[in-house]
């Protein structure tokens, strides 16, 4: 279907009539149809700029002769949702964001798409959206912000959120406080660290379905501006080329992206979100997958939260193309696949330079000899769960300790808080999965405490929840199978070891499997009431963290099969 099939032929006056109503003229209404979906709101700092990039983005468009027609889709900022139950809707919008992008495109006819976005959620659901309607798509970020200070220092939302850690453990008085909280974002735009929404910007960049500096040109350069006029034009130009997502998005695109999210050091996130667009591109990016790539490729940029670099110089130092050149020195990436420039990789990096060699490491001197995700397997975690390795600290990276376990992430960070975790403590937070959350939450203000405490040195966390890209620490999610699945992490008691060796990629619950089976054979079933309609129904369609969290296929009888680890208990037993 395209904008033909809506503006041609005789029983088609009804439509042009509607179309007359908005002002359109003929000659325009026989252009190309472009849909540029606008996902602005006074919530995001990373969206509220995007009216200006979206009319930047309709000017390309209409100057190289399409038709731009704007319409919008929602944005979740979880910067804004953590810490309490709104965080159960960020995952969740991603496929809200998808379906709406879909509902609209389809519902009348457009030939193709440039989506403006920014943050979390937002950027993966438009790139799977992208995919499944497969016509010509361009997505553009609206760039991060700039770094704040603080007593001279400079400074990220990370900052803050330890700042509340600090506070609690008297270091910094309400005063000081204060100052961080009016100090540390002073420009709109997305986080200025490697979080999960740069990262997710830099990886669709990698990728092939942004342009070349789409994750580091900051929010407020006029080069963002000029980007977007770019990225109308560009999208005309995979008209007149035929050239759709499902072009781009390859095997090797992906296994791209991944190379360039390791070597910066990005969000545990993108093990939930770079899996979800290749499925809906077509083929499945297992965790096994991302741990190859990221044992293979050296961490080369020491961003925050795990270094002291921002954005703003990652882009000084030449963007992601400078990154991807370094890679391809290694035969890390491949200059095969094409992009939205509608040349390939290769031609694009033609144009890279490497500017700063400190931002941008050598292959032979990087930051971490492994990239900066790590997936640790074991008993207690049979299908995988996930770590941002490059962020924890070398007295961490092998820990054995006791459990203190916590029925969601309130218990826990009131623990935290109120001093009851000790020195080489595991926590354990338990019934925050894709489907015990439900939503899977990410949990930076534990993972910020317990940094903010000084206890990130000797406290390891694990859940079958997720963190944000602005967690660092011992921090382990996405454990699967979750405990609303029957797995074993739901079997942990208070006192049990466990033991932790990211080197190894081990991660054990010390107790035996007639123990284990035993205590499944008398656990009480159930789920905590949702609290919502839409989290029941997304409860009841979402597959596990392992998968990507992406929603169960329904084709008549398929719908009533389970996902791969649904029913799964512990230790791989069915």
């Amino acid at each position: 279907m395209n904008s033909d099939s809506v503006k041609r032929g005789v029983d088609r006056a009804p439509h042009r009539s509607l179309l007359y109503a908005n002002g359109y003229t003929d000659w325009e209404i026989e252009r190309p149809w472009v849909g540029v979906v606008n996902s602005r709101n006074d919530v995001i700092p990373g969206h509220n700029h995007l009216g200006k990039l979206v009319e930047a983005v309709k000017s390309g468009v209409y100057a190289a002769g399409g038709l731009p027609i704007e319409f919008p889709t929602i944005g979740v900022c979880d910067g804004i949702a953590m810490n309490h139950v709104g965080m159960k809707y960020s995952l969740p919008s991603r496929e809200l964001v998808k379906d709406t992008i879909e509902t609209m495109t389809k519902a009348h006819g457009f030939d193709a798409l440039v989506m403006v976005t920014n943050c979390d959620k937002i950027v993966p659901g438009m790139a799977m959206s992208a995919l499944e309607l497969n016509i010509p798509s361009v997505i553009l970020s609206g760039g991060p912000m700039l770094p704040g200070r603080y007593r001279g220092k400079r400074a990220d939302l990370s900052t803050i959120f330890e700042g509340v850690g600090r506070r609690l453990a008297g270091e910094i008085s309400d005063d000081d406080l204060s100052e961080m909280e009016r100090s540390i974002c002073p420009t709109c735009g997305s986080c200025a660290g490697m979080f999960t929404a740069n990262t997710m910007n830099c990886v669709l960049e990698a990728l092939g379905l942004a342009l070349p500096g789409n994750g580091t040109i900051p929010a407020v350069y006029s080069e963002r501006l000029r980007l977007a006029k770019n990225a109308g034009l560009a999208v005309m130009n995979l008209i007149k080329n035929n050239i759709k997502p499902k072009d781009i998005v390859t095997a090797k695109a992906v296994d791209n992206a991944l190379a360039v999210d390791v070597a910066l050091g990005g969000s545990t996130n993108t093990c939930l979100h770079i899996p979800a667009i290749a499925h809906s591109a077509g083929f499945e990016v297992p965790l096994s997958r991302i741990d190859e790539i990221s044992r293979r490729t050296p961490h080369i940029c020491g961003m925050s939260p795990g270094g002291k670099y921002f954005m703003a110089d990652l882009h000084n130092a030449g963007g992601i193309p400078a990154v991807m050149s370094r890679l391809i020195e290694g035969g890390l990436v491949s200059a095969e696949p094409m992009t939205v420039t509608g040349e390939t990789v290769g031609s694009n990096l033609k144009r890279a330079a490497i500017k700063d060699e400190e931002v941008i490491r050598p292959l032979s001197d990087p930051v971490h000899r492994e990239g900066g995700l790590a997936i640790l397997t074991g008993n207690i975690a049979p299908l995988g769960s996930v770590v941002k390795q490059s962020a924890v600290l070398p007295e961490m990276m092998r820990h054995e300790g006791p459990a203190r376990v916590f029925d969601g992430e309130e218990a826990a960070y009131k623990a935290i808080t109120g001093g009851e975790i000790r020195e080489g403590d595991v926590v354990v937070i338990i019934n925050e999965g894709p489907k015990g959350g439900p939503g899977m939450r990410e949990m930076l203000q534990p993972t910020a405490s317990l940094a903010g405490l000084g206890l990130d040195s000797s406290v390891a966390l694990l859940t079958d929840g997720r963190f944000s890209g602005a967690s660092r620490g011992a921090a382990i999610g996405h454990i699967s199978p979750e405990a609303a699945r029957g797995g074993a992490i739901g079997l942990v008691r208070d006192g049990d070891i466990i033991r932790i060796d990211i080197p190894a990629r081990s991660i054990e619950l010390a107790v035996s499997r007639e123990e284990l089976q035993e205590r499944a054979a008398t656990r009480v079933a159930g789920l905590r009431p949702a609290g919502s309609q839409f989290l029941e129904r997304y409860r009841e369609s979402v597959t596990s963290g392992a998968e990507g969290a992406v929603f169960k296929e329904v084709r008549g009888a398929a719908n009533e099969k389970e996902s791969f680890n649904e029913g799964k208990s512990f230790a791989g037993s069915e």
